[in-house]
């Protein structure tokens, strides 16, 4: 790959110079920092598992219901498939969605377009055409690597119709039953040359991660070699994770959560196993932590209390856990307790963001630090500020936005200008969008308590619904006149999304407007749980609608 003809080359050359449009790097000054301070490495984002591979070669790396490899198989695997999508036409910084359910396949695919120098966009599995031909149009994406079925949905289906709207789209690989596409076998049963990986520019992106859609559609997210790599390492560290460990990967595994905070990346780096589950189910996921003597894994808020009640009527238990990181959305104390006092001793806080900055409570912390704040820093070189609604510090320990920027943090979207422009101050903070306040005296000194959100979004079951994007979507049915998409609190999923709609004529059901989305390509985790009619939705003195007013009906009703 490296050493092509010219005409190759170039084309190689072209790619990279394409990759970096719209790509905003750190700047020289902190990248040297991170340098001296030994974050950065400038080494590729796959050495993770040609390191592991080297020092743990017959260690199990990856295993799910069916299949296992150690780190030998896996990194020789990941070499063939990387060298199989180069011959099938994939260059160097070319984008590929990746929307593959929970599996060692979705390893091996991860790895492989590493592998090939290609840069994966992490899609889950609940995207649909809104959503994947936003991702595909903003990247520039060439091609998809998908499943055939799951959960009665045929990606195939939606693949046609995105390549139809999107020609750039000229490589789509199915894992499965291909119909009308290559099958992936194509590129796994690779038997020809396998050429050296080209070289890497660790400053560039590895992979574009999701944003979980605060304002219109979810954004791109560029975690470079570099950065990325980092957060892997640190998280295991801060963890205290060792090769004894067993980790669980059952939130889609696309999410930077359990993909490396520290997840499947962080595993690789001290020789741990990742277990996959495309099933989060108490009683499958008990079975296979037994089976698998899982000792860590990272869950939602919702997901963590359904665990933790299950423990009362579960025929196995999940005795051998011994860290089970919860985050996604804030958690309340008593919520902390009861998971702590049920699930796992060892539960930790997570509050942290793809774009980059982690905050969690450590091995070791007071039951009072775990059960009442969401954590501190990760990294030494993680800044923070707490600012008011000018953009003004406020006083130490009081509540205001959070602004965030250091080794892992983006320094903006990729391809997003508009986005960048609201997102980041003049010296690369970036805006989170979320209420805080940073303790400053005893136990809790340096540790984050999340108050509540600045950016309108709904957080169900550990996914960030765009509000102001589903109105959108809701404001082209012929039959709503005004809409709003609000939060109200669940048990089980945290928060459930409403809609709460005017409609021109006769009401329509929450069926027929749900099916109306599903047209719209609209992912499943966004569509309205409920629906209220109301004859006109209040507003604010400066004529803004006021949510606020609209989720205090609802819940006192």
């Amino acid at each position: 790959m490296s050493t092509g003809t010219p005409n190759t080359q170039h084309a190689v050359d072209n790619e990279i110079d394409d990759l970096r449009t719209g790509f905003v790097p750190f700047p020289a000054d902190r990248a040297e920092t991170y340098r001296q301070a030994g974050y950065w490495t400038d080494q590729p984002l796959d050495t993770l598992l040609s390191e592991a591979a080297a020092r743990w070669p017959q260690r199990t790396a990856i295993a799910d219901a069916g299949t296992s490899y150690t780190f030998a198989e896996l990194d020789a695997l990941a070499d063939r498939v990387g060298a199989g999508l180069t011959a099938q036409g994939i260059a160097p910084g070319d984008r590929i969605l990746l929307q593959l359910p929970n599996s060692c396949r979705f390893a091996v695919a991860l790895f492989g377009l590493l592998r090939a120098r290609a840069v994966p966009v992490m899609c889950l599995t609940g995207h649909r055409t809104a959503e994947l031909g936003h991702f595909a149009e903003v990247s520039g994406a060439v091609g998809m690597v998908i499943t055939d079925r799951a959960g009665g949905f045929d990606f195939r289906d939606m693949a046609g119709r995105l390549v139809a709207e999107h020609p750039r789209l000229t490589h789509i690989l199915v894992d499965g039953e291909p119909g009308d596409f290559r099958p992936w076998s194509a590129v796994t049963d690779y038997a020809g040359p396998l050429p050296e990986p080209a070289p890497v520019d660790a400053t560039l992106p590895a992979l574009l991660l999701v944003s979980g859609g605060t304002t219109g559609l979810p954004k791109l997210i560029p975690r470079t070699h570099n950065d990325y790599r980092y957060n892997a390492i640190a998280c295991a560290q801060a963890y205290g994770m060792t090769g004894d460990d067993v980790c669980l990967v059952a939130l889609p595994a696309g999410h930077n959560f359990p993909l490396a905070c520290p997840g499947l990346l962080g595993s690789m780096t001290v020789g741990a196993t990742t277990v996959f589950t495309d099933d989060p189910s108490p009683e499958a996921a008990f079975a296979l932590i037994d089976k698998y003597q899982v000792t860590l894994t990272g869950l939602v808020n919702a997901l963590a209390k359904l665990w933790a009640q299950a423990c009362d009527w579960e025929p196995v238990l999940p005795t051998s856990l011994r860290v089970v990181q919860v985050g996604g959305s804030r958690m309340m104390p008593d919520e902390a307790r009861f998971i702590r006092e049920n699930l796992s001793p060892g539960t930790q806080q997570i509050f942290g963001m793809a774009e980059g900055m982690l905050n969690f409570t450590r091995p070791g912390d007071p039951i009072d630090v775990v059960d009442n704040v969401q954590g501190r820093p990760m990294s030494p070189h993680d800044e923070m500020r707490v600012v008011d609604e000018n953009g003004i510090e406020v006083a130490p320990g009081e509540e205001g936005e959070l602004l965030v920027r250091g080794p892992y943090t983006l320094n903006g979207y990729y391809r997003a200008d508009e986005a960048n422009a609201r997102s980041f101050s003049p010296d690369g903070f970036y805006r989170s969008g979320d209420r805080v306040r940073i303790f400053t005296e005893g136990p809790r000194a340096g540790y984050v308590e999340v108050t509540g959100r600045i950016k309108d979004v709904i957080h169900r079951g550990g996914e960030t619904v765009s509000a102001s994007d589903l109105e959108e979507h809701l404001h082209t049915h012929p039959k709503i006149a005004a809409a709003a998409a609000v939060a109200l609190p669940d048990e089980y999923l945290g928060e459930k999304i409403c809609a709460a709609v005017v409609f021109k004529g006769p009401p329509i059901t929450l069926a027929e407007l749900n099916g109306f989305l599903d047209e719209r390509g609209v992912s499943a985790h966004t569509k309205p749980d409920l629906l209220a009619p109301m004859p006109s939705l209040p507003k604010t003195a400066v004529g803004k609608v006021d949510k606020k007013q609209i989720i205090a009906a609802l819940v006192d009703k």
